[in-house]
């Protein structure tokens, strides 16, 4: 049973850091969308010469980020949560392993 938990917990892991991935993937899509459409609409500057794409992209950037900061915060919570489970896991491995070295060695 304990390989049935650990890959439900992998499973979660994934599942978290994928769902966050593709909601802030999402925030930003719908942020170079509202930009698009003020650029395109003329309530935003088109930028200098050819450089309206990579202008919307920039603000679409600047834009994303802290609303991804402020409305993702509970799935970066669970995914932050699940890599330290991770991590401490890892340790905790790592010093068993060390352990069990220290005593063949002695």
């Amino acid at each position: 049973m304990p390989a049935a938990d650990a890959a439900a917990a992998a499973e979660t892991r994934k599942s978290a850091t994928l769902r966050y991935t593709l909601m802030r993937f999402g925030v930003f899509a719908g942020c170079f969308l509202a930009v698009w459409g003020l650029v395109y609409a003329g309530v935003l500057p088109r930028g200098l010469g050819d450089s309206n794409l990579l202008w919307v992209l920039l603000l679409s950037l600047v834009v994303s980020a802290p609303l991804s900061f402020v409305l993702l915060r509970k799935q970066r919570d669970a995914m932050s949560q699940r890599i330290v489970e991770q991590v401490d896991t890892a340790k905790a491995r790592l010093e068993a392993n060390r352990s069990r070295e220290d005593s063949v060695t002695s």
